[in-house]
């Protein structure tokens, strides 16, 4: 098999339109058997359902823990976007590579696939470990049975590098989320006899302006990390639905809303508070009216945040692959803390900017991409002279 570029590979990456909704099974059967072809077997993790799977696959001697190349293989929706270029289709336009997933985060997943055949003829003395997961954009929740097997095992992988896009700085830290629901049970009736009802949209909306105040609360400077941007923990309404008719007074009302914590603040305070502004203040009102009438709160997912030192060997090992050793946070999450919680301490490093994540027409630069490709180099370099496993 004659070797690819990390631009030849990302090609067909990008044809796959692994949208979190949908199955990434079509992709994890072109990667498993581009492996195989090179004589690297891989084993998949599948949900219940077998229609999503992960990819874990080990480069090298198996009798010992190596370093694990991460990235998620699902992409965010395109919908309701203008796109100039097709985004399930690679797209090469003055130095820029087009189609969603470029940079988040198929450009490095290519990267990784092209370095493959130099690291089979490198003779590492610690292995490289592909995992490739899904769902991470809804809560990174394909990565975790995998990660639960990985716990088990004698050798379990000893540092992971994610490949989220950083521009290839080098990032330490990132915040954690808590993603809740908030249904709110009101009482149904005419609109012109208005407060023989409980409005659950009004009472919505009274919940939201807690959690503003809240949000405020929480940006409050005592409640600062200096290490990121924003510096301090946020919350956020993100989603909202109830009524019928406008001449219906609602009974029905969701919204949704996310909690974005810096390392050692805990989520649930903010929980804690709205449950108790409901019961205080709310439950008794609309409970006078309608017995039946009630505000419940629902996690829908969580992962942690990450904060790995600057003295461990995750952070030397960082900062000679990226060149530098000022490392930085981002405000966006990934799956590097639920690595750490396995026991498998975790940066994060990769080509192409959030900045154009998420957004239509997102790219990375084949500049990028280039110098991912010597990123993985110096790994592999690495990895063949290194005597004992990083601890």
């Amino acid at each position: 098999m004659s070797e690819l570029s990390s631009r030849e590979l990302l090609e067909p990456l990008i044809g796959f339109a692994t949208v979190s909704r949908d199955s990434n099974l079509d992709l994890i059967a072109f990667v498993q058997q581009y492996l195989a072809d090179l004589g690297v077997e891989s084993e998949l993790f599948h949900n219940a359902e077998r229609t999503k799977a992960n990819l874990f696959a080990t480069i090298g001697p198996r009798d010992r823990g190596g370093i694990v190349l991460s990235g998620h293989t699902d992409v965010v929706p395109v919908d309701g976007q203008a796109w100039t270029v097709d985004p399930f289709r690679l797209t090469q336009k003055e130095g820029r590579l087009y189609g969603r997933g470029t940079a988040d985060m198929k450009g490095y997943i290519a990267s990784v696939l092209a370095a493959v055949p130099a690291f089979l003829k490198q003779k590492l003395e610690l292995p490289v470990h592909l995992a490739f997961s899904y769902d991470e954009e809804v809560g990174c929740l394909g990565v975790r049975p995998m990660l639960a097997e990985l716990e088990k095992r004698v050798h379990k992988p000893r540092l992971c590098v994610i490949g989220e896009p950083t521009a290839l700085k080098p990032v330490l830290g990132h915040k954690g989320k808590l993603a809740m629901r908030c249904h709110v049970k009101g009482a149904a009736c005419h609109s012109a006899y208005a407060p023989h009802g409980v409005n659950a949209i009004q009472y919505a909306a009274r919940l939201i302006n807690r959690l503003e105040e809240i949000g405020d609360e929480l940006a409050q400077r005592e409640h600062h990390d200096a290490r990121f941007d924003p510096p301090f923990s946020t919350v956020q309404t993100g989603v909202i639905k109830g009524g019928r008719a406008l001449n219906i007074v609602p009974a029905e009302c969701e919204f949704d809303f996310e909690v974005r914590t810096v390392p050692g603040f805990d989520a649930n305070v903010v929980t804690d508070k709205l449950q108790a502004y409901a019961e205080a203040e709310l439950l008794p009102k609309m409970r006078a009216v309608q017995a039946d009438t009630g505000i419940r709160l629902q996690a829908l997912n969580a992962y942690p945040g990450l904060a790995t030192s600057p003295d461990s060997d995750a952070a030397r090992l960082l900062a000679l692959l990226s060149g530098s050793n000022a490392f930085e946070t981002v405000a966006f999450g990934s799956e590097g803390g639920l690595f750490t919680q396995a026991g498998i301490p975790t940066v994060v490093c990769g080509p192409g900017s959030m900045d154009q994540g998420h957004k239509p027409d997102e790219f990375v630069t084949i500049e990028q991409l280039n110098q991912c490709d010597a990123m993985l180099v110096r790994l592999g370099e690495h990895l063949r002279s290194a005597k004992q496993p990083a601890q």
